[in-house]
């Protein structure tokens, strides 16, 4: 075991968005910091994202000249995530937003986040706004970071199908080479990669380090102040997955290859309570040629229907939203909708292809893996996917008469200012600081409101995926993790994943996961540091 004068003041295990940023705000305090990283490369599964941040009344939000009142935002998360329990959490969430960006934009490696326009998930809610309260990184050019870029996590496309990362880091890899970068050139900073956290040191009732396994052999790290669990959720677990959210399983995730549940499992062995277990970041996935789903954002045209061959949900509200309807209906129904089956014509095809840049033809490789089956006609396409015939005409008819008034009369697509986005685009825009391109609208009242039936037809496989667990350790409106009895457990704290969601069982807007991750990180280092 290390000896107290070679102990760090705080161990951050997991590099994610609030790991690592929260490395950082450690370090540049001058605490001695280590952050433990499980695989070979940092980020974990916020360089898979986006990296919106969930922000109300930030700077940036303030310098791109939106209105955003932080008492709206309270009256929303309160109305909406309905738990008296998570409002302290709410609270703090909302006050250390805006202080943790200004804290990082004094550093010269964050520069300025910008804003994006991303309406509120939750458009009735008293407080949501349809400007949204999301902000995102700048992007980095690979060449700034130099031999530190071979470190950060690539992208989906990158790790699964190969694609070129391209000479410039966007979303979250721009936000994990940033927090990188800072975090090292404090001279306060260490890293170990390929090392798992495999438990914590408690003596007298207070986390004093960890136990870890690099290289096969167990290591220990002690803290002087404080451990953070940043190391993402339970969902690559297998057995915790079977335990508390089938039938879903980790192979359907959009979460990183080393969410586990080692933090979790640490925690609780440390006497944590935990909450939100039967949670997730659920959305809706596409299954790609290589037979496992990528999270989908948002869809355009066509209709999901279920086993029955009936259409079930807005296929174009909020990505949460439909993701849980997908596993509410499937559990409740009667009716299977896991596979949910996404039909559309040849007219959408056209409009706006399928599986890669708009203007080019699907790839062979969708329809040789049958990811994607084609049909000449309805009743072909009802036997390739196994649905009742006359149920599937019967939904698809349904739909089409909708098209003439461009009025959703079942679900409503098109009339929220979420759905509003996909009259213009497919998915958030690369760089969210850009104007959002038109597309072309087929001159139809509502261009998410077109008709089926343009031979041939086809259809994708749609599965409930998720971007992470979101239930997990309980913690308090310091990031402090609380025992079973409600009193925190003395030097350990948790956030993102790890930690059960301030949201609750909702996603009240763009950024919620990784803005809470980097709160509560922010809030555990203020609490470590006694500022």
């Amino acid at each position: 075991m290390s000896s107290d004068q070679d102990a760090f003041d705080v161990i951050v295990a997991g590099s994610g968005g609030g790991g690592l940023v929260a490395a950082f705000l450690a370090a540049s305090r001058g605490l001695r910091t280590l952050v433990l990283e499980k695989t070979a490369q940092v980020g974990g599964t916020t360089a898979y994202s986006g990296a919106g941040l969930y922000f109300p009344g930030s700077a940036p939000i303030r310098r791109a000249g939106v209105e955003d009142d932080v008492e709206d935002a309270r009256k929303y998360l309160r109305n909406l995530i309905d738990d008296p329990s998570r409002e302290v959490l709410q609270d703090a969430y909302l006050d250390a937003g805006p202080r943790v960006i200004d804290e990082l934009e004094r550093d010269p490696w964050f520069s300025s986040f910008v804003y994006g326009p991303v309406p509120d998930y939750y458009p009735g809610h008293p407080g949501a706004t349809a400007a949204g309260r999301t902000i995102f990184p700048p992007e980095l050019p690979v060449a700034e970071l130099g031999e530190r870029a071979a470190l950060v996590r690539g992208p989906i496309p990158t790790e699964r199908f190969g694609v070129d990362q391209g000479p410039v880091l966007v979303g979250g890899r721009a936000l994990i080479g940033r927090a990188l970068s800072a975090f090292l050139e404090t001279g306060h900073g260490s890293l170990e990669l390929n090392t798992a956290l495999d438990g914590l040191i408690v003596e007298n009732g207070k986390v004093l380090g960890v136990e870890a396994i690099r290289d096969g052999e167990r290591v220990t790290f002690r803290a002087r102040r404080g451990v953070l669990l940043a190391a993402g959720g339970f969902e690559r677990n297998a057995e915790l997955r079977a335990r508390y959210q089938p039938p879903l399983t980790g192979e359907w995730s959009d979460g990183a290859p080393g969410n586990t549940g080692d933090a979790l499992r640490a925690g609780i062995a440390a006497g944590a309570a935990t909450e939100l277990l039967d949670e997730a970041w659920f959305v809706p996935g596409v299954v790609q040629p290589d037979g496992l789903p990528l999270f989908h954002t948002g869809t355009r045209g066509g209709i999901w229907v279920n086993g029955a061959g009936e259409r079930f949900v807005n296929e174009s509200r909020p990505y949460d939203q439909s993701g849980h309807e997908i596993v509410r209906l499937h559990a409740t129904s009667g009716v299977s909708h896991i596979p949910a089956h996404w039909v559309f014509d040849q007219r959408q095809l056209d409009r706006d292809s399928f599986g890669g840049p708009p203007d080019q033809p699907v790839a062979p490789e969708w329809f040789s893996s049958g990811a994607l089956k084609k049909a000449d006609t309805l009743a072909e396409l009802a036997a390739l996917i196994d649905v009742p015939l006359d149920a599937l005409r019967a939904s698809i008819e349904r739909f089409n008469s909708f098209a003439e008034s461009g009025v959703d009369e079942d679900f409503h697509r098109g009339e929220t200012p979420w759905d509003s986005m996909f009259r213009y685009v497919v998915g958030f825009p690369a760089r969210p600081e850009q104007n959002y391109p038109a597309k072309p609208t087929s001159g139809w009242p509502n261009p998410l409101v077109i008709p089926i039936d343009t031979p041939p037809y086809y259809a994708a496989t749609v599965l409930p995926s998720d971007l992470g667990t979101k239930g997990g350790l309980k913690t308090d409106e310091h990031a402090r993790v609380l025992d079973t009895g409600g009193a925190p457990i003395g030097g350990l704290y948790a956030t993102g994943n790890t930690a059960a969601a301030m949201s609750g069982h909702v996603y009240p807007g763009a950024g919620t996961p990784i803005g809470s991750s980097i709160a509560f990180g922010y809030l555990a280092v203020l609490d470590i540091a006694g500022s």
